[in-house]
């Protein structure tokens, strides 16, 4: 799928990203009813990031390069 984002739109996107809980810690017991939408909604935003060409799961190291741990391995 062909993007349309500009990079100042893909660049608010990560940022928006950063600030989503993780699928991980997205429980029934944390967001009840609403807990299947908010992954949902988590899936989506990680689909468009792969589709403009960027790794979700680096997303945080780009945007806040002082606060993500450096790798060990």
């Amino acid at each position: 799928m062909a993007s349309n984002l500009s990079d100042d739109e893909l660049n608010a996107l990560k940022i928006a990203f950063t600030y989503m809980p993780q699928a991980i810690e997205v429980n029934k017991y944390d967001y009840g009813d609403d807990f299947q939408r908010v992954l949902d909604h988590i899936e989506t935003v990680r689909e468009v990031l792969l589709d403009n060409d960027v790794d979700p799961d680096e997303v945080a190291g780009e945007i806040n390069p002082d606060s993500t741990p450096n790798s060990t391995y």
